[in-house]
């Protein structure tokens, strides 16, 4: 990362971070993802709850690179991701009588029709639309280039992450994935996780 490029504060904010946490033994494109998470969130937790390799890193970098269509759960995760276009098809969708399903998993199921293949999805708030794009990949309706999930709350989110990762190293050549255990998350988290890859798309390494 450019020095010339970065603002005081941030610099200063990864000194601290890396005063911090140890992500030495981190493969280096793990580490800068996690330390994007960490300093959005300034919750060293992530450290130890991120599930990710080198090889989903590597997937999701090539993704922007080639300008894969970026699919987000909610616009507050469209609203903190930069250096990508972004699409949120919640606006498209309309709640049913019970609620089932979600209008977070009406989008997810419009943006597979959509981009069936070679998509990143980004979840970084409903749990419901984390556990449609495990549906669509286990159904075979889906192969998404990479899926950030890191959906928040006490309903679902730890849930939707397992999932997540039982999907992912059960399909066949495996799906690239950055997640985390738990209950933590949000919007700003999972924007930061793609925004490292952004950054490492474009040659700057934290």
């Amino acid at each position: 990362m450019s020095a010339g490029r970065v603002h005081p504060i941030e610099v200063e904010s990864y000194r601290i971070l890396h005063e911090r946490v140890d992500l030495s033994g981190l493969p280096p494109g793990v580490a800068a993802v996690v330390a994007r998470m960490v300093h959005a969130s300034a919750d060293p937790a992530y450290a130890a709850s991120v599930v990710t390799d080198e090889r989903s890193v590597t997937a999701g970098v090539a993704a922007v690179q080639a300008g894969a269509p970026v699919v987000c759960d909610v616009t507050m995760v469209q609203a903190g991701i930069s250096g990508a276009e972004t699409h949120c098809l919640l606006a498209q969708t309309t709640a049913g009588p019970d609620g089932s399903p979600t209008r977070s998993a009406q989008a997810i199921r419009l943006a597979a029709e959509r981009w069936p293949e070679g998509a990143v999805f980004v979840i970084g708030c409903a749990p419901t639309a984390l556990f449609e794009v495990t549906d669509l990949v286990s159904s075979g309706a889906l192969a998404p280039a990479l899926v950030i999930g890191l959906p928040v709350g006490f309903v679902g989110a730890a849930e939707s992450k397992a999932r997540l990762v039982e999907v992912a190293t059960g399909t066949p050549g495996g799906v690239p994935i950055v997640t985390n255990v738990g209950e933590r998350g949000g919007a700003a988290v999972a924007a930061a996780a793609f925004n490292a890859l952004v950054r490492l798309a474009s040659g700057e390494h934290p």
